[in-house]
């Protein structure tokens, strides 16, 4: 493999559509209430994408250097493990990703609020560096949260709350309530996926000494909390599209919700972990179906 490849192999791009869902779902009901700006999109989706990747890299290397990567781990071999990216290499690339996410982000609060919003460009410069934080310190470094079993809180925080109501945010320098339950559902199915990832490497993660909340609750309760995830998510969006509900339209994501149901239902019945890796695939392509159908209701 060319080390184009891998440092593309490196960048999981399975899971950069889970991770813009939030910015469709935040930016499509920002339309719906008249505020747009092709800058404010271009530079959101730009941002999340190298939040996404520098996660992504920050992870592999994490879990690299700690061990955590091995022979028992059940998912797709990652890059420093493999030995196709080197630490030092690897390094680097999580430093160019932070500075260049960095100055996407200083470009999106600038498009979004000019000189003239002082404390709003504060605000989103500092829940940029937090981000920014979060998507490197979840498996670097001795305090890494994600051993800690707190993946879940941040994962709700920035793909829920932060792309969805932030990016709102950003078009209608404006606070509508009713847009935190869109944010919940992308939040707790965002949660949802971290869940079946923790599930699928809870055996390796538990010899390991990574401390997922899964290795905390167990396996059976790690289902019941997957089952309350996905349904709060779908209710949480229903109740919202029943209070803002303009016509028919608002419900066009009610078949992407199917998939999730049926998702739901093998992982309840599953007795083997290595099962769940395909599920991955198919809860995040659900999720992003869901964000995609319900922005198109909302643009309709």
């Amino acid at each position: 493999m060319s080390k184009f490849n891998s440092w593309i192999s490196a960048a999981r791009l399975r899971t950069l559509p889970l991770s813009v869902s939030g910015i469709i779902v935040g930016t499509t009901i920002a339309i719906q209430y008249g505020y747009f700006n092709i800058a404010i999109f271009s530079l959101a989706l730009a941002t999340t994408l190298g939040l996404q990747i520098l996660s992504n890299f920050a992870n592999d290397y994490g879990d690299g250097v700690k061990g955590t990567d091995n022979k028992d781990r059940v998912g797709p071999q990652r890059a420093l493990q493999s030995g196709l990216i080197t630490q030092k290499e690897m390094k680097q690339g999580i430093i160019i990703t932070t500075v260049v996410t960095l100055f996407l982000a200083i470009l999106l609060i600038y498009a979004a609020f000019g000189k003239e919003n002082l404390v709003f460009t504060l605000l989103f410069f500092l829940l940029g560096l937090g981000a920014i934080a979060a998507a490197i310190k979840y498996t670097i470094g001795t305090s890494a949260y994600g051993y800690r079993g707190l993946g879940d809180v941040f994962v709700f925080i920035f793909f829920g709350l932060v792309a969805v109501y932030g990016s709102y945010f950003l078009y209608a320098h404006d606070f509508k309530w009713q847009v935190l339950l869109p944010a919940f559902t992308i939040g707790f199915l965002s949660m949802a996926v971290l869940n079946l990832n923790n599930m699928r490497d809870h055996i390796s993660d538990k010899k390991a000494g990574k401390e997922t909340l899964v290795v905390k609750m167990g396996a059976k309760n790690a289902k019941n909390y997957h089952y309350f995830l996905i349904i709060a998510a779908i209710g949480c969006l229903v109740i919202y599209t029943v209070l803002s509900l303009k016509n028919a339209f608002d419900f066009l994501y009610l078949p992407a919700l199917v998939p999730l149901i049926l998702h739901l239902k093998r992982v309840v019945e599953n007795e083997n972990p290595m099962l769940l890796d395909p599920e991955l695939k198919v809860l995040a392509l659900s999720t992003f179906a869901t964000a995609l159908l319900f922005g198109l209701g909302q643009l309709i």
